[in-house]
C-alpha cells in the first residue's frame, strides 16, 4: 500500500464516524504519525509504499478509530499552546479553548515581576507549561489527585525542558490543600460535566478519557468551583487572582459562588465560540 492509497484508505474507513473535512484531518495525523513524514513530504512520496510494520500500525489505528478511540490515544501525543504534548487514557486530551484560558492569565500578568502560580488538576500539565513557556521568570507549581496523570505531566515538562514542581494531591481535602504557600494567579480547568450529561456526550470523549476528570454528581455540579474557590480564599496573595474554566451551563452559577464566597471583579468570558467558557475572580 502506499502513502496515497494509505490515506485514502482511512478517511473511507471512518467516513460513516466523521464528516469529510474531520476525517481527512484524522487521517493525516495517523500517516504522519506512521510515516513521520510531514504533509508536503507526504505529498512528494506519495507512492512510496509503506513497510509491513507501517502497514501493521495502520490496521491498528484504524480499528481503534472505528471503536471511536480518539487519534490522540492513538498516537500519543496532541498539540497545545505550540507544543507537542504526551497524552495517554490518563489525562484528558488538551482542548483548544483552554488556551484561551492560558492567554487570558498570560495578558493579565505581562507587567508582573514577581509571579507564583498554581494549576489544580493538571492532568497533561498543558496549563502550567503553557504558563511557564510564556512567563518564563514565573515559579510554576501543579498538583494532582491521579499519579498516572503526573507521570505524565513530568514527561512533557522534561520534553518541553519547562521547569514545574508537580505534586499529588487531592483538591477536594482540605488537609492536603493547606499545606500549599501562597500564590498570585490560581488556575483550575476542574470536572465540571454532570453524569446525566453524559447521554448527551460523544463516546469518544466518555468511553476513553478519565472520568475522574469529566464527571461530578448530578446533584453537586459545582463541587470543585466551591473547593477550589474557598482553598484560592486562603492561599492567593491580596490582589491574586482566580481562574477557572467552566461547563458552558453553569456560567451564572460560577460567578454567583465566587461573587458569595467574597470575591471581586468576578468576570464571565465567552471562548471563541461564544460559549461561557471562563471566569476570573480577585480576591481583595
Amino acid at each position: 500500500m502506499t502513502i496515497q492509497t494509505a490515506f485514502t484508505y482511512i478517511t473511507g474507513a471512518i467516513s460513516e464516524l466523521y464528516d469529510e473535512r474531520e476525517a481527512a484531518n484524522i487521517a493525516h495525523i495517523v500517516m504522519e504519525y506512521l510515516t513521520g513524514m510531514s504533509k508536503l513530504d507526504r505529498i512528494v512520496h506519495k507512492t512510496k509504499i509503506l513497510s509491513p510494520d507501517q502497514n501493521q500500525r495502520l490496521k491498528i489505528a484504524i480499528e481503534a478509530l472505528q471503536r471511536h478511540e480518539p487519534v490522540q490515544y492513538i498516537t500519543g501525543t496532541s498539540w497545545f499552546y505550540g507544543m507537542e504534548l504526551v497524552v495517554n487514557k490518563n489525562v484528558l486530551i488538551p482542548r483548544p479553548e483552554t488556551e484561551e484560558l492560558v492567554e487570558w492569565m498570560v495578558q493579565d500578568a505581562a507587567d508582573r515581576h514577581r509571579l507564583h502560580l498554581l494549576d489544580v488538576g493538571t492532568g497533561s500539565g498543558c496549563i502550567p507549561l503553557a504558563l511557564k513557556k510564556s512567563l518564563p521568570a514565573a515559579h510554576v507549581s501543579a498538583i494532582d489527585v491521579s499519579e498516572g496523570a503526573l507521570e505524565v505531566a513530568r514527561s512533557n515538562a522534561s520534553r518541553q525542558r519547562l521547569e514545574v514542581n508537580f505534586h499529588l494531591m487531592d483538591a477536594l481535602d482540605p488537609a492536603q490543600l493547606a499545606t500549599l504557600p501562597e500564590f498570585d494567579m490560581i488556575v483550575s480547568n476542574p470536572p465540571y460535566i454532570t453524569q446525566s450529561e453524559q447521554k448527551t456526550m460523544q463516546e469518544l470523549v466518555w468511553g476513553f478519557e478519565p472520568s475522574l476528570a469529566l464527571f461530578v454528581p448530578d446533584n453537586d455540579a459545582l463541587l470543585f468551583y466551591r473547593h477550589i474557590s474557598i482553598m484560592a480564599q486562603q492561599k492567593l496573595f491580596p490582589g491574586g487572582a482566580l481562574y477557572f474554566e467552566i461547563n458552558e451551563a453553569l456560567g451564572k452559577e460560577v460567578v454567583a459562588l465566587m461573587e458569595e464566597l467574597g470575591y471581586k471583579e468576578v468576570t464571565l468570558k465567552q471562548d471563541m465560540f461564544g460559549k461561557d467558557r471562563m471566569v476570573k475572580g480577585r480576591r481583595i
